[in-house]
């Protein structure tokens, strides 16, 4: 998950036992329970109230977040995730609609293909697992739409397994905490899961409750800009801390525009569709951006993603299948 995350939490659980430290230079030379107790004691009083992490959430609860979180904070998706689990409280409810109505709920999220795939995956739910999300994790990882990093999340949050979640927060967590540099590489690397499988405790319950307590810390604390290291659970042995937070070197990391984008076109036409109960003509989405060329390449890119469904005489509407 990119961006702020925030997820499920299984039950509270005894401190973790401690086991040996990774290899030299893939870890922190301590247990790493010396991680573990402080962040898991400081996620036990500090953790955020959320509607995901509740007990009637349930797997399909976690799992409709985990595709919403992606590169969404937590304030934009929150309305949304209400709405959607009161229409559709469980994956047959989503199945038995058109994926139209998935991308036309998912409303200004951004990002509209992960409604189709949570639509797929829905729909794979159903007719593979009689309508229950999944336990396992490779059965979690054949679904439409479910990556390495997802599988794992809703393995982990939901039922409580031992997996390596690797989101953005982590991944920053654990490059300053352990490998002692301000930000992770642009793309997770196989260190990057090597060492996130070697600070996993070995009980499985555990092992959940530090991937949630690891992931807020990351949300709330260990934030890309003006982290509070001062209330920092693990300030105390924090390599990058330690080192005197030396800058970051490696490539400028630049925020992503959006003005004027492909991408705003795309969302200004989706948001005329999304309105409409009936098909849209052309003239209607010529009339929501002014230059021909891009808006033709928006358009076509919609429809080539089947977010979009052209119709005869030129009228276009969401997809009804």
């Amino acid at each position: 998950m990119t961006a702020t995350s925030a997820h499920s939490t299984p039950p509270r659980h005894p401190s973790p036992p401690s086991h040996p430290a990774p290899a030299a230079g893939t870890g922190p030379a301590a247990p790493p329970s010396a991680l573990h107790t402080p962040v898991i004691a400081w996620f036990e009083t500090h953790a955020r109230d959320l509607p995901w992490r509740r007990p009637e959430a349930g797997a399909w609860g976690v799992m409709v977040s985990e595709f919403m979180l992606q590169q969404t904070p937590v304030s934009r998706v929150l309305p949304v995730y209400e709405q959607w689990l009161a229409r559709w409280p469980r994956p047959a409810d989503l199945a038995a609609e058109a994926p139209g109505e998935a991308v036309r709920a998912w409303g200004r999220l951004g990002y509209p293909r992960r409604a189709l795939r949570l639509h797929g995956a829905a729909l794979a739910i159903t007719e593979r697992h009689g309508g229950d999300v999944p336990r396992e994790h490779a059965q979690l990882l054949s679904l439409p739409g479910i990556g390495e990093y997802t599988a794992a999340a809703v393995a982990s949050f939901a039922y409580g397994q031992r997996h390596a979640v690797l989101d953005t927060n982590v991944r920053r967590v654990l490059a300053r905490a352990v490998n002692g540099v301000q930000y992770p590489p642009n793309a997770t690397t196989a260190a990057e899961r090597k060492l996130a499988r070697a600070l996993l405790p070995e009980e499985a319950a555990t092992a959940a409750r530090w991937a949630a307590s690891s992931m807020e810390l990351g949300a709330l604390i260990c934030t890309a800009k003006n982290e509070g290291c001062a209330r920092c659970p693990i300030v105390a042995r924090c390599a990058w801390q330690l080192a005197g937070k030396p800058a970051h070197e490696g490539p400028a990391r630049r925020g992503q525009t959006y003005a004027g984008t492909d991408r705003q076109v795309r969302g200004k036409l989706l948001a005329v569709l999304r309105e409409a109960l009936t098909p849209v003509p052309q003239a209607a989405l010529d009339a929501v951006w002014d230059e021909p060329v891009q808006r033709a390449r928006a358009l076509d890119g919609l429809v080539a993603d089947g977010l979009v469904e052209p119709l005869e005489n030129a009228l276009y509407r969401l997809p009804q299948s």
